[in-house]
C-alpha cells in the first residue's frame, strides 16, 4: 500500500508509470467485456503484458485494482464556486451522477458488497467514490448559507443526502432517467424549503443562464 501511495517501489526505486497505465486500461476494458464478476488480478497482467507481481505489488487486492481505475474515471472532484446557488448546486449534483455511471450500476453493488466484508477496504471505497462527490455538495450549499441564501438551520446533511438519494436510487434501478432537467428539479423542490427567498435564486439563475447563452451565441456570431 505504501508503494501505491507514494509512486516508488520497492527499495525507493520510481514506479514505472507505464505499468499503472497498461493494468487499468485493462481494467477498464476487462470490465467492459465480462463484468466485475469475471475480474481476476491474473487476467488482469495477461491483457495488460505485465506480471501479475507487479500487479499485486501496486493493488493487493482486485478491488483496490477496480477501485483505482473508477477513480481514474472519476477524476478530480472540486466543487465550483460562481455566486449562482441554483447554479452550483446543478454542477455538484452533476458530481454524483458522473461518480455512478463512471462504473455503471451494474457493478456498482458487486463492487461495494464485495468491500463491505473487509472494514479497510469499505473505508477506501467510501474515500474513493462516496465522500468526494458529497462533500462537494456539501461545500456548495455551505457556502449559500455563509451568502444568506439558505436558511442557517437548514440541515445540510439531509440535503445532501436527499439529493444524491435520488441520482443513486433512479441509476440503480433504472426505472426513471437522470436528465438535466429531473437533477434541475430535484435541486429546486429541495431548496424551495431551506432558501430565505427561492424566488430570488431562481432569478438568479435563470440571469445566468441568459448571460452564458449570450456568451455563446456571441462566441458562435462574432460581429
Amino acid at each position: 500500500m505504501a508503494e501505491r501511495m507514494t509512486g516508488k517501489g520497492l527499495g525507493g526505486r520510481p514506479r514505472d508509470a507505464s505499468i499503472d497505465t497498461a493494468a487499468l486500461d485493462a481494467v477498464s476494458e476487462l470490465l467492459e467485456e465480462s463484468g466485475y464478476g469475471a475480474l481476476a488480478v491474473e487476467k488482469v497482467a495477461r491483457h495488460a503484458g505485465v506480471s501479475k507481481t507487479a500487479v499485486y505489488r501496486r493493488w493487493p487486492t482486485r478491488q483496490q485494482l477496480v477501485l483505482a481505475e473508477l477513480q481514474r474515471r472519476l477524476g478530480d472532484v472540486a466543487p465550483v464556486d460562481t455566486g449562482c446557488t441554483l447554479c452550483d448546486l446543478n454542477e455538484a449534483l452533476g458530481m454524483f451522477v458522473r461518480t455512478f455511471t463512471c462504473m455503471g450500476p451494474e457493478f456498482f453493488s458487486p463492487l461495494l458488497a464485495d468491500c463491505s466484508a473487509d472494514p479497510a477496504l469499505r473505508r477506501e471505497f467510501m474515500d474513493t467514490l462516496f465522500e468526494p462527490p458529497r462533500q462537494a455538495v456539501h461545500t456548495t450549499l455551505a457556502r449559500a448559507v455563509e451568502r444568506g441564501d439558505l436558511r442557517a438551520d437548514a440541515d445540510l446533511t439531509l440535503v445532501v443526502d436527499s439529493l444524491a438519494s435520488l441520482v443513486h436510487y433512479r441509476l440503480l434501478f433504472g426505472h426513471a432517467p437522470v436528465t438535466d432537467e429531473a437533477v434541475e428539479q430535484a435541486v429546486t423542490t429541495l431548496l424551495a424549503g431551506v432558501a430565505h427567498d427561492f424566488d430570488a435564486l431562481r432569478a438568479q439563475a435563470a440571469k445566468a443562464d441568459a448571460e452564458s447563452d449570450h456568451r455563446v451565441e456571441h462566441h458562435h456570431h462574432p460581429d
